[in-house]
């Protein structure tokens, strides 16, 4: 047992589930992205299974590409906002933690700090903040037409932006507010304090007009694997969410990262790296490798070509789908995933069709497939050889991919020592061992 404490779960919930084809299979909830219903379901087990948190992501534009193609993809066409949908799953669970994703690139942080803390509040310290850069250049289109930021520009304007962001965070000191009905006194005018942000990408005067919540504010999630990545999140995140599919590539990304915070004198014990995990499960061995085949059958060779081109910013359409990965340029998109795939593709020598179907569920993280036993295993494997402090679980369909999960591989983990049987506290912080930051100014 490893004495780092528990497996950390995240319950990473997307709409129809993560497979490319898995809105079509047969216990599937195909119209989940505006399924409020879907998600209260979801919401309620994923708490009575003891995960820390609900994972949403997003994006800001319909996929672009065919026409056809696109009418056949369910991922990003139709979906709730994330954080007007986790203020509704707050409204129905107590412990687990809610995360959602704002892009650093298409917003202000202004709006940013303001709406996190409100969710953050609403769910009474259960709130975080999924900090990414917008990989997808067809989001520039949404947003005044302009052209889309390089990656080194886009993590100069994120690390200003939690900045900003942190610092409105810390407008109020915790007991600001005294609410005092007969002094007439609703809050200690000492305690408050603007902002006045002048740097080169923002001008943010504030105070913030929310308070700070029982965890003090949301915690920092970072999705970033490159460089550039790999810095910021030494510097802001809390949690990071990272696309492995390598042990000692997992292992090093691992050491890497936790071995930069010093410099920025941070505790490596206050960051959880939870990549994620892929998990197909079945009762026996045969029936999950059932389940997914059931699922690869169901890939259209369009749907898998674009979602591939997607990760690697390259067009494939114009090559043989049997013949070998032609050579990628470097990406202005999603460097570090860039990297997982091609790394996938040469490792295993992989054809253009074996390389899409073999991402078209995980697209580039760890891939499991088999019983509880065998999928806990490799869990037990990555956690006590400090790969991982923890997992971002991606299920193949929804909701019943979450359901084997929970059902199968939890009491596994359990039965292990490798996971709580109930939660630490009420905020999520509480129960991913995270200290509740200090007022700072």
């Amino acid at each position: 047992m490893s004495d780092r404490g528990h497996i950390k779960l995240g319950a990473f919930l997307h709409a129809t589930g993560h497979h490319v084809a898995g809105w079509r299979a047969p216990a599937a909830q195909a119209d989940a992205g505006v399924n409020l219903r879907h998600y209260l379901d979801m919401a309620v087990d994923a708490e009575r299974a003891g995960y820390d948190m609900i994972f949403l992501a997003d994006t800001l534009m319909v996929k672009p590409g065919s026409l056809d193609t696109m009418s056949r993809i369910a991922r990003y066409t139709a979906l709730f906002e994330p954080l007007t949908l986790l203020s509704a799953l707050a409204v129905v669970t107590r412990n687990i933690g809610l995360v959602a994703t704002a892009t650093t690139t298409y917003n202000e942080p202004f709006h940013v700090a303001r709406k996190f803390a409100s969710l953050d509040l609403i769910s009474g310290g259960r709130a975080g903040w999924n900090l990414v850069t917008s990989a997808n250049p067809a989001e520039a289109g949404n947003f005044g037409g302009h052209a889309h930021p390089l990656h080194a520009e886009r993590y100069e304007r994120a690390r200003e932006f939690h900045k900003v962001v942190l610092g409105l965070w810390n407008s109020w000191e915790d007991d600001a507010f005294s609410y005092d009905k007969e002094s007439g006194q609703y809050f200690d005018p000492a305690k408050l304090h603007a902002l006045e942000h002048e740097g080169k990408h923002f001008q943010v005067r504030g105070p913030l007009n929310a308070a700070r919540s029982p965890q003090g504010h949301p915690i920092v999630v970072q999705a970033g694997s490159s460089p550039a990545g790999r810095a910021l999140a030494a510097e802001t995140a809390e949690v990071v969410f990272t696309a492995e599919t390598d042990l000692e590539r997992a292992r090093a990304f691992y050491a890497d990262v936790k071995g930069r915070m010093p410099a920025f004198g941070r505790d490596p014990e206050h960051l959880k790296i939870m990549p994620g995990v892929y998990a197909v499960v079945g009762r026996s061995e045969a029936e999950a490798r059932e389940k997914n085949d059931q699922l690869q059958r169901l890939i259209e060779p369009a749907v898998g070509l674009s979602i591939l081109g997607e990760m690697l910013g390259t067009d494939l359409s114009g090559h043989p789908i049997d013949g070998p990965l032609p050579d990628i340029p470097t990406t202005n998109g999603g460097k570090g995933r860039q990297e997982v795939v091609l790394a996938l593709a040469r490792r295993e020598n992989l054809s253009i069709r074996q390389l899409y179907t073999a991402i078209a569920g995980a697209r580039g993280h760890l891939t499991v497939c088999g019983t509880a036993s065998q999928v806990a295993d490799v869990l037990e494997t990555w956690f006590k050889t400090e790969a991982a402090d923890g997992f971002n679980v991606m299920p193949p369909s929804l909701p019943d991919g979450l359901t084997d999960f929970s059902e199968l591989v939890i009491p596994e983990l359990r039965r292990r020592g490798l996971f709580r049987e109930r939660y630490e506290g009420s905020t999520l912080r509480e129960n991913l061992g995270l200290p509740i930051p200090t007022f700072k100014r």
